[in-house]
């Protein structure tokens, strides 16, 4: 199992050997120095084939000057966190890195099978988790989310396995609202959420994690009448009753392109008084932001859908430049693997994010042809 975990001089040791990334690549957050891109591993089916493309690509995007490395427990059926867990043993093994300068998050929450059993989903729920105890038929919520702490307990250990790494830089908990809000109330949810962070809170006193957040789909760019609206603050309130100020609560993960722009443009937040967005309530709660769907999965990338800015002539370029550029934001986490993706994706690591007068010029624009 790899021992450590992302550092400071680590991260800063990554950015000096990257010197042709461009200026404001690499961002600081809590000591760390993290890309301005992320790798992400999502889409593709649960085969040895999938395995062989997602390896080769987190290879690629590490060498190319990304840290930031995210995947999920469920993604292809625990298969993706194998796939990563076996490049960054064979950078390792080659001396390309050191673990220390590499960024890695995963999720847990919704129930999974493995692509390596061949056994049907139930079956494998029920062998694995039903009989042995770790969750009840009762625990599931939405027909495949669950967030007690035995069952992400049990989950983080087989995350730790599939990565082969002794510590997650980041445990996110995996749609938590969407995946449960309409078995129970709000209150009912905050009572859970704070068993989680207790759980999560324990862990990293044992070296598996150093950090946790919240994945999220909706809960934080919907109006506040929505029932699965959730306040920042109530959260991160949260997690300094249970951990303390030095709580281990740092990171949200959430949908944003030039279409699915709430988290820049719904005032949805609160704090002091006033409404703000959920990237201008992260900013001042000092809470970092991944960003998921950065492509809108291929949508955005067909001629015309966001129009040349910057110099910019590949629309994927496009679409990730204006996510990189948005106060806030840390990185969007873009999954590739394809060879041609890989190699057109990592091209804009040389080239530095938009001014904050550039952006705000090209948001004004954007505005315009929308209306």
């Amino acid at each position: 199992m790899i021992k450590g975990h992302a550092t400071c001089e680590g991260t800063i040791n990554f950015t000096s050997k990257n010197r042709e990334a461009g200026r404001n690549h690499f961002r600081p957050f809590d000591g760390l120095r993290l890309s301005s891109i992320g790798m992400g591993t999502y889409l593709g089916n649960p085969d040895d084939t999938t395995d062989v493309l997602v390896t080769k690509a987190v290879r690629e995007s590490v060498l190319s000057g990304i840290n930031v490395i995210d995947t999920a427990i469920n993604y292809r059926s625990q298969k993706a966190e194998r796939s990563v867990g076996k490049a960054i043993s064979e950078l390792l093994d080659e001396g390309n890195i050191k673990r220390e300068e590499i960024f890695v998050s995963t999720k847990n929450g919704y129930l999974t099978n493995d692509g390596d059993i061949k056994e049907k989903f139930w079956e494998y729920i029920k062998r694995e988790l039903v009989n042995p105890g770790i969750i009840k038929k009762t625990d599931i919520s939405s027909g495949y989310h669950c967030m007690t702490v035995a069952y992400l307990e049990d989950q983080l250990n087989r995350s730790l396995r599939n990565l082969d790494l002794e510590c997650i830089d980041l445990m996110y908990l995996h749609n938590a609202v969407e995946g449960q809000i309409q078995d129970i109330s709000k209150v009912e949810f905050m009572k859970r959420l704070r068993d989680v962070f207790e759980f999560y809170e324990e862990q990293r006193r044992k070296g598996k994690i150093t950090y946790y957040g919240m994945a999220t789909w909706d809960c934080f760019r919907v109006t506040r009448d929505d029932p699965q609206h959730l306040l920042l603050s109530d959260v991160v309130n949260l997690a300094r009753e249970v951990g303390g100020e030095e709580h281990g609560f740092k990171f949200i993960q959430l949908p944003y392109n030039v279409y699915f722009d709430e988290a820049l443009t719904l005032k949805n937040q609160v704090l002091n008084g006033k409404n703000v967005s959920i990237l201008d309530a992260a900013m001042d709660l000092k809470i970092g932001v991944f960003t998921s769907v950065p492509l809108m999965q291929a949508r955005l990338l067909e001629p015309g859908v966001i129009p040349e800015f910057g110099g910019l002539k590949k629309p994927s370029h496009r679409a990730l430049q204006f996510v990189r550029s948005t106060p806030g934001i840390i990185a969007p986490v873009v999954g590739h693997k394809a060879n041609s993706h890989v190699e057109e994706n990592l091209e804009l690591v040389k080239a530095p994010p938009l001014s904050k007068e550039d952006f705000s010029r090209l948001v004004q624009r954007l505005r315009s042809i929308k209306e």
